[in-house]
C-alpha cells in the first residue's frame, strides 16, 4: 500500500531518465571498473611471478609459484574483499552511502601502488608484502558492492532500475578487458625492447631482469580510474532515501533531490515521523520479524550469489590452466616469460570481448522487460548445459580449440546475462532502506566466500590426475574435466535457490521491503515469478 509514500520517494520512482541517472552510472560504474580491472589481473601475472621468483637453477621447467604462494596470492585479495562488504555495508546504513563512498577509492588507490611497489629481501617477502596490500586492496573494493548497488537503487527510478544497477555492475566486464588490454601493451611494448629466447633456448635468460616491472606496472595502474573518479563521489548528495528513512531528515532530502530532480519538493518531517515509528520500520536484522519478512529473500540472496562465484571466479581466474590444458597457450617451455604474459592477456581478453562483455549489456538491455527472475534461472540453466557440454566430451575439445573457445566463451555470456548480474542486482532492491546496505553486503560476502572456494579449490582440484603431469609442488587433482562437472553442480543449485528470491521489476523499494505497509497487516511480499 503506497498512501504513505513521501512526495520526494515519489518523484524518484516516476522521474524520466534524465542526466542525473547517467552521471550516478558513470561514478559508481567507474568504481566497479576499477574493482574488476584489480582483482582479475592478478591472474594475467601469477605465471610470471613464478619465472621471477621460484626459477630453481637447472630445472626443465620454468619457475612457478608453490602451491600455498599461488593461494595466497589468487585469494588473499578476496579475503579482504569478504571483510570489506560486511564491514563497509553495515557502515553505510550507519553512517550514510556517501560518507562511507569515498573512503574505498582511497584504499584502492593506495592499496594498487603499494601492490606494484612490493619488495622484500627474498621471494617470500615481496610475496608476503604483494599479499599484504593486496588483502587491503580488496577491503577496500569490498565496499564498492553494497554501496555502488545501493546508491543506484535508491537514485533510479523504478521503471528503469533494473537497467541502471546493472549498468554499474557491467562496468565489472569493461574492467575485465581493462586488465587484459593494459597486460597486452605493456608486455608487447617490454617484448620489443627486451626480447627473450624461449625457456628451452635459454632457461635463465628467458626471463629478462625488466620483466620484473611489467608486473608491478599492470597493477599500479588499477590506481589511475579509481583517483579520478574520487572527486565526483565526493560531489554526490546522500539518497534521499537514507537521509528521509534512516536521517530522518526530510528537510534536506527533497533539498538534495530538488536540485537533483530540478523541481520544487514539500519537505514532509511530520510524515517521515510517522512512517518511521511504524512497527514494520523498527526491527532489527536479528529479529524474528525480519526472519518472518526477508528471511528466505536474504537465504536466496546469499545462496544464490555464493554457488555462482565459485563457478564464476574458478572460471576467470583459472583461464590460463585451462587454455594451457587444451593446448591453446603454447606450453611454458616455448615462450619466454613476458611472451607469456602476453600470451595469456591475449586469450583472456578474447573471451572477454567475445562472451564477458556482451552478456552485462543483454542484461542492461533486458532486465526491465523479461525480469530478474527470468534471467537469473535461464543464466543458471544454459551455464549449467554448457560446462556440460565442454566436460562430457573433453578429450574431443583438445582437439578442436576454436570451438572449446566458443563453447567456454557461452558459459561467460549467460553468467553475465544470468546470475552474475542479478545476484547483485536484487539484493539492492528487496531490504528496507535501513539495512539496505548491510543486507547488501551479507548477499556479497558469501559469493566471495564462494569466490575464495573457487580459487583456492581450483588451484588444486583441476590438477592432472597423472601426478607425472602436474604442477610443481602440488598433488594429483581431479582434472580440468571433473572440475567443470563440480562447478556445473554447483550451478544446478544456484538454479533451485533461485526460487527463494522474489521478482523486483517495476515495483518500488518501499513496496518490496514492506516499508509502507501498515503495521500488523503487513504480509511478507509475495514471490511473484514470471516465466
Amino acid at each position: 500500500m503506497a498512501g504513505d509514500q513521501l512526495e520526494v520517494l515519489t518523484a524518484l520512482d516516476l522521474a524520466k531518465t534524465q542526466l542525473y541517472h547517467f552521471k550516478a552510472i558513470v561514478i559508481a560504474g567507474m568504481g566497479f571498473f576499477t574493482d574488476a580491472y584489480d582483482l582479475f589481473c592478478i591472474s594475467l601475472i601469477t605465471k610470471l611471478l613464478g619465472r621471477i621468483y621460484y626459477y630453481e637453477a637447472g630445472s626443465d621447467r620454468p619457475g612457478s609459484l608453490p602451491p600455498n604462494v599461488a593461494a595466497a596470492v589468487n585469494g588473499v585479495a578476496f579475503c579482504g574483499t569478504l571483510s570489506g562488504q560486511l564491514f563497509f555495508g553495515w557502515l553505510g546504513d550507519k553512517m550514510g552511502r556517501k560518507r562511507v563512498y569515498g573512503i574505498t577509492l582511497v584504499i584502492m588507490v593506495i592499496c594498487s601502488i603499494g601492490s606494484g611497489l612490493s619488495f622484500g629481501s627474498s621471494a617470500t617477502g615481496t610475496m608476503a608484502t604483494l599479499c599484504f596490500f593486496r588483502f587491503w586492496l580488496g577491503f577496500g573494493i569490498g565496499g564498492d558492492y553494497p554501496l555502488s548497488a545501493t546508491i543506484m537503487s535508491e537514485y533510479a527510478n523504478k521503471k528503469t532500475r533494473g537497467a541502471f544497477i546493472a549498468a554499474v555492475f557491467s562496468m565489472q566486464g569493461f574492467g575485465i578487458l581493462a586488465g587484459g588490454i593494459v597486460a597486452i601493451v605493456v608486455s608487447a611494448a617490454f617484448n620489443n625492447v627486451y626480447h627473450a629466447l624461449p625457456f628451452a633456448q635459454d632457461p635463465r635468460g628467458s626471463t629478462v631482469p625488466q620483466a620484473d616491472y611489467v608486473w608491478r606496472i599492470i597493477l599500479m595502474f588499477g590506481a589511475v580510474p579509481a583517483a579520478l573518479t574520487y572527486y565526483w563521489r565526493m560531489k554526490m548528495p546522500e539518497t534521499a532515501r537514507y537521509t528521509a528513512l534512516v536521517a530522518k531528515n526530510a528537510k534536506l532530502a527533497a533539498a538534495d533531490m530538488s536540485k537533483v530532480l530540478n523541481v520544487e519538493l514539500v519537505e514532509e518531517q511530520e510524515k517521515v515521523e510517522r512512517i518511521t515509528k511504524k512497527d514494520n520500520n523498527s526491527f532489527g536484522l536479528f529479529s524474528k520479524e525480519f526472519a518472518r519478512r526477508h528471511g528466505l529473500h536474504l537465504l536466496g540472496t546469499t545462496s544464490t550469489w555464493f554457488l555462482l562465484d565459485i563457478a564464476f571466479y574458478s572460471q576467470n581466474l583459472f583461464q590460463k590452466d585451462i587454455f594451457s590444458a587444451i593446448g591453446w597457450i603454447p606450453k611454458a617451455s616455448t615462450m619466454s616469460a613476458i611472451e607469456e604474459v602476453f600470451r595469456i592477456a591475449r586469450a583472456q581478453t578474447l573471451i572477454a570481448l567475445c562472451g564477458t562483455v556482451p552478456g552485462y549489456w543483454f542484461t542492461v538491455g533486458l532486465i526491465d522487460i523479461i525480469g530478474r527472475f527470468t534471467i537469473q534461472l535461464m543464466g543458471f540453466f544454459f551455464m549449467t548445459v554448457f560446462m556440460l557440454a565442454l566436460a562430457i566430451p573433453y578429450n574431443h575439445w583438445t582437439h578442436n580449440h576454436i570451438g572449446f573457445v566458443v563453447m567456454y566463451g557461452l558459459t561467460f555470456f549467460f553468467a553475465n546475462f544470468g546470475p552474475n548480474s542479478t545476484t547483485f542486482i536484487v539484493p539492492a532492491e528487496i531490504f528496507p532502506a535501513r539495512l539496505r546496505s548491510t543486507c547488501h553486503g551479507i548477499s556479497a560476502a558469501c559469493g566471495k566466500a564462494g569466490a575464495i572456494i573457487g580459487s583456492f579449490g581450483f588451484l588444486y582440484a583441476a590438477q592432472s590426475q597423472d601426478s607425472t603431469k602436474t604442477d610443481r609442488g602440488y598433488p594429483p587433482g581431479i582434472g580440468v574435466r571433473n572440475s567443470l562437472f563440480v562447478l556445473a553442480v554447483c550451478n544446478v543449485l544456484g538454479l533451485l535457490f533461485t526460487f527463494l528470491v522474489p521478482e523486483s521489476k517495476g515495483r518500488s523499494l518501499e513496496d518490496l521491503s514492506g516499508e509502507n505497509e501498515e503495521g500488523e497487516q503487513t504480509q511478507q511480499p509475495p514471490i511473484s515469478v514470471s516465466v
